[in-house]
């Protein structure tokens, strides 16, 4: 991948990036996504130098042209991640082909609606049903998709891959009537186990335990008495980092096919 072509990607997403913003703030708020942006303190309509991803941020000081309002620095921010988050995938799922140019499409939707369960989570603690549902038929529909032809008949291994990694979620959902893990979690699961298979979905939720631990450890210690027992801590930022490290930079902490072997040969 060029310069040129990771400066588009980046360019794109970050574009991307600005309207994912509008949707996590407007979702569920009764605002329709259509319409001209709007400072949300004095609600002056924003041009389009002032809606330009990153640098309209950088150059406005983080302010508003008009009431000279702190911007959020979400705005900048997700658009940074949604540009970082095409060029990677551009890289790993490069469009060479019909087939990989439809897989890396596949690729950039499932990224978006990542990005903004992350955010929306990250706000409301919840991860809304229209959008992990979404993910988790895109993640089923690569199932469908080889790499040399269109059309690929999955195994029975693969396609059980997401209720395997869901089921766990599920389970504590049950037990703990929802106060340890949300039932978005477990959706979320489903579709990482759909997309990554039954390897990498397991590594993916192993990495984000490990990465939700030491995050909660390094809040305890920061915090001291403003952290509460009963505090909600949103874990579906965690499993979309998961899925991210091994889906893009192919980090396996446990393989089952080595297990598998050492468990052979014991028995043998």
């Amino acid at each position: 991948m060029d310069i040129y072509s990771t400066i588009v990607a980046f360019l794109f997403g970050s574009i991307v990036g600005s309207f994912l913003n509008v949707v996590s703030l407007r979702f569920n708020t009764g605002m329709t996504l259509g319409g001209r942006s709007k400072c949300m303190s004095c609600g002056k309509t924003l041009t389009w130098l002032e809606l330009f991803p990153i640098l309209s941020f950088l150059a406005q000081q983080g302010k508003c042209k008009g009431c000279k309002s702190k911007i959020s620095w979400q705005y900048p921010l997700v658009e940074f991640m949604a540009g970082a988050i095409f060029v990677m995938i551009f890289f790993v799922f490069p469009p060479t082909t019909y087939v990989t140019s439809l897989l890396t499409i596949i690729q950039m939707i499932i990224g978006c609606l990542l990005l903004v369960m992350t955010v929306y989570d990250i706000k409301h603690k919840i991860i809304p049903d229209q959008f992990v549902y979404t993910f988790c038929i895109f993640a089923l529909a690569s199932l469908f998709l080889g790499g040399v032809s269109w059309w690929h008949v999955p195994t029975f291994t693969q396609l059980m891959a997401g209720p395997i990694i869901a089921l766990p979620f599920v389970l504590l959902w049950l037990v703990s009537r929802g106060t340890w893990m949300g039932l978005g979690d477990g959706k979320l699961a489903l579709g990482i186990g759909w997309l990554l298979g039954l390897n990498g979905g397991l590594n993916a939720v192993i990495l984000a335990f490990w990465i939700g631990a030491a995050v909660s450890v390094i809040w305890l210690l920061w915090s001291q008495k403003k952290f509460k027992p009963r505090t909600e801590i949103p874990f579906g930022p965690y499993l979309v980092i998961g899925l991210y490290l091994v889906l893009l930079f192919k980090i396996i902490v446990i393989d089952l096919n080595v297990v598998k072997n050492i468990i052979a040969v014991y028995i043998v």
